[in-house]
């Protein structure tokens, strides 16, 4: 019988606030962004100061919550500013910060009474140490990416009072629970500060010191060699045994992804929660397929099942991704017609399919796609915004996606 997991809360990254609309609209609990500093994602756009308060007027008028992250393993410069930030953050009355330094808890502790969540980077991996934690403060620990199911389950049942988080769908750092020091080591770009340059994605290749210049490739297969890349983690097809080991936060990866992404992945892996509340937990086969729309490094169960599977870093190429954004709803304006934002280019003769935050995919042929004012259109640029004709049901928020063009023609058949 399952045991059903109701405060479980779908938790999405936000590196912009039309990133973090896009979550809410498709269902998710709460998000993670980061303010202009003291965070992991420089690439993100991140929020301002203004930006953070408008989003959590926005989240909380939602009934969602927001957690704000202070990641960075801090250095004596990061100090100066950070009570003040804090100060401000709780002023906001953000849900809680996202830390990884004791020195940044103890900032935390000092300067507000904001809850504490503790960051993956920290590599918590044992009940004694998620206990240590929760004896210093912390309301919830979000685990190393390195525990299987008996591993967190045994951490819940040690320590029952303190919230557990775990990843369960998005890329994963070559040293997992985040730690790495290839970033600053080639590109002198900090990782634990937010300006990791993926170096473990390259392809690189081998110099013998007598024979400078001669450079041997270095590959595991055709496609090259991904020696320290690893595959994306995907969950959704045993996501009732994560429920079953009493976490409190799903997490998504994926602050720099695209809105296709998050209205994807989320709506996927909400709708596998909602089935695992239901009480008749089942695989739909819709959601793998869903997950494997976009595109991805291929994908793998992580270290779920007690070790990491032999595939986890054998990629066999990048995935191609079979659908992109191909732009957003603004407004209905009536029962199939639509003012649309493009987001890449889009064709008058386009098949479309849209992504309702509820319901299944819809998928239409532009029947019409015309200016505000009535002139007919043959085509848009990206963030051209037209008036679209569609016999679809959707919203404002909704996403509409299109596959990509493969030698000139569109997979998509009506």
């Amino acid at each position: 019988m399952t045991t059903l997991n109701q405060n479980a809360e779908i938790l999405a990254p936000a590196g912009s606030m039309e990133k973090l609309r896009t979550a809410l609209h498709y269902g998710a609990d709460a998000v993670y962004l980061g303010g202009k500093a003291y965070n992991l994602r420089a690439a993100s756009q991140n929020f301002s100061k203004a930006q953070l308060e408008e989003a959590v007027q926005l989240v909380h008028g939602a009934g969602k919550k927001l957690y704000v992250t202070l990641n960075i393993i801090a250095h004596n410069r990061d100090l100066k500013g950070l009570p003040g930030f804090i100060e401000y953050l709780a002023s906001l009355g953000v849900d809680a910060v996202i830390v990884a330094d004791l020195g940044v808890m103890q900032l935390v502790r000092e300067h507000s009474d904001l809850p504490i969540h503790i960051s993956t980077q920290a590599s918590v991996a044992s009940w004694k140490t998620a206990e240590t934690y929760y004896k210093l403060g912390a309301k919830r620990v979000v685990l190393a990416r390195e525990l299987s199911f008996d591993e967190i389950s045994k951490i819940k049942d040690k320590v029952p009072e303190l919230e557990l988080e775990v990843f369960i769908h998005g890329a994963m750092c070559m040293t997992y629970s985040g730690r790495c020091n290839l970033s600053s080591y080639f590109s002198q770009r900090d990782s634990n500060h937010g300006t990791c340059s993926n170096t473990c994605r390259w392809k690189y290749a081998l110099v013998e010191e007598k024979r400078p210049g001669k450079y041997y490739p270095v590959y595991e297969d055709d496609s090259g060699s991904f020696i320290y890349n690893s595959k994306d983690l995907c969950t959704v097809e045993f996501l009732d045994r994560v429920l079953a080991t009493g976490v409190s936060g799903l997490k998504i990866e994926g602050r720099g992804r695209s809105k296709l992404y998050l209205a994807t992945t989320i709506k996927t892996y909400r709708q596998a929660l909602q089935r695992y509340n239901s009480g008749q937990w089942s695989i739909d086969p819709s959601w793998q397929e869903e997950l494997e729309s976009y595109q991805h490094r291929g994908y793998t169960s992580g270290f779920f099942f007690g070790k990491l599977d032999a595939q986890a870093h054998n990629l066999e190429g990048q995935e191609r991704k079979r659908y992109i954004i191909a732009g957003e709803v603004m407004r209905r304006l009536d029962a199939a017609t639509y003012e649309v934002k493009a987001h890449n280019y889009l064709r008058a003769d386009a098949i479309l399919q849209g992504i309702s935050a509820q319901g299944p995919i819809q998928q239409a042929r532009l029947s019409r796609m015309h200016t505000s004012d009535g002139n007919s259109l043959n085509a848009l640029q990206p963030k051209d915004t037209a008036v679209l004709h569609l016999d679809m049901n959707l919203e404002a928020g909704d996403i509409l996606r299109m596959p990509e063009f493969r030698n000139g023609a569109s997979e998509l058949q009506i």
